[in-house]
C-alpha cells in the first residue's frame, strides 16, 4: 500500500499549477504513507521529494529552501511524535551494536523477548526461542543462510525453482534454532529471492531491467520515471515485491506504461 500511494503521491508533486483538490489529495498521501509507517518508503520518497525541488523544480530558490525546511521537519518531527513510526525506527537503532538487549514492546506476561542485534544475526550459530529479529537483523539472516545455501547446493545456475526455497528456508531457521514461525517468512530481498529460486540468469534479468527503467528515466528527464525506478531498486532490497500477485502486477503495468517503444519515440520526437 505504501509503494502505491508513494508513487500517486509524485504524480501529484510534478503537477506545475496544483489546483486546491491536488493539495488537498498530496497533503493525505502525505499522512496515509506516514501512518503506514513503512520506514524504507518514508525515507525513500523524502530523498526523492528533496531532489525534486532541487534539481527538478523551477520555482525560486527562497521558495525551493523554505518547502525543503518543512519537508525535513515535518519528517524528524513524524519520527519523534508519531509512536508507530518512532517505534519502528527506534527498535531498529537500539539493536544494530547491543547484542540481546532486552524487547521493552511486550507485554509482561509473555516472559523476556531479547532483541538479535546485527553481529548476532551475522555470526552467532545457535539461538533460542525468545530471540526476536528486528526487520534488519533478519535480512541480514538471510542473506547470511543464502550464502550458506550457495556453499553446500549446485544452485548457482539452477536455483531452486520457483517458490521452492521456502522449505530450505524452514530448514534453516530449524538448523540454527529460531522461533518454528521465522520459517514461514520468505527471504525479504527480490534480489537473492530471485537469484534462489531462478538462479544467476534470473538474477542478472531483473537487475539488468532495473538498469534500464532508471537509465530511460535520467535520460527523458522524467522525474515519475526516476522515482519509479528508485522506489522499486530500494524496495528490492527489503521486500520480495515479485512474490505477490499484486506485487507482480503493479510492477509490470507500470513498467511496461514507462519503458514502451512508443513512449520512448515520442519523448524523442518533442525533444
Amino acid at each position: 500500500m505504501s509503494v502505491f500511494a508513494s508513487l500517486a503521491l509524485f504524480y501529484f508533486l510534478v503537477q506545475k499549477k496544483k489546483s486546491i483538490i491536488d493539495k488537498t489529495t498530496f497533503s493525505i498521501l502525505i499522512v496515509f504513507i506516514l501512518l503506514l509507517s513503512s520506514k524504507n518508503i518514508i525515507v525513500v520518497d523524502l530523498i526523492l521529494i528533496i531532489i525534486y525541488y532541487l534539481f527538478f523544480s523551477t520555482i525560486p530558490i527562497k521558495t525551493k529552501l523554505i518547502i525543503l525546511s518543512t519537508v525535513i521537519i515535518l519528517s524528524i518531527s513524524s519520527i519523534l511524535f508519531i509512536k508507530p513510526i518512532r517505534e519502528r525506527f527506534m527498535i531498529e537503532f537500539e539493536t544494530i551494536f547491543v547484542d540481546s538487549s532486552l524487547n521493552k514492546n511486550i507485554e509482561e506476561n509473555q516472559g523476556p523477548i531479547y532483541n538479535v542485534s546485527l553481529k548476532q544475526a551475522w555470526s552467532q550459530d545457535q539461538f533460542r526461542q525468545n530471540d526476536f529479529f528486528p526487520g534488519t537483523a533478519f535480512r541480514l539472516f538471510q542473506i547470511r543462510i543464502f550464502i550458506e545455501m550457495l556453499k553446500e547446493r549446485n544452485i548457482l545456475f539452477t536455483g531452486f525453482g520457483l517458490d521452492a526455497s521456502q522449505n530450505k528456508i524452514k530448514e534453516k531457521v530449524k538448523e540454527h534454532n529460531l522461533y518454528p514461525n521465522y520459517g514461514e517468512f520468505n527471504f525479504h530481498n527480490q534480489y537473492i529471492q530471485i537469484f534462489a529460486e531462478l538462479g544467476i540468469f534470473g538474477f542478472l534479468i531483473v537487475i539488468s531491467m532495473l538498469f534500464v527503467t532508471f537509465r530511460i528515466g535520467i535520460v527523458n528527464k522524467d522525474f515519475i520515471h526516476i522515482a519509479f525506478a528508485v522506489t522499486m531498486i530500494v524496495l528490492f532490497l527489503t521486500e520480495s515485491f515479485l512474490s505477490r500477485q499484486r506485487g507482480i502486477i503493479f510492477f509490470i503495468v507500470f513498467y511496461s506504461m514507462f519503458n514502451s517503444v512508443k513512449y520512448c519515440n515520442e519523448q524523442k520526437i518533442l525533444k
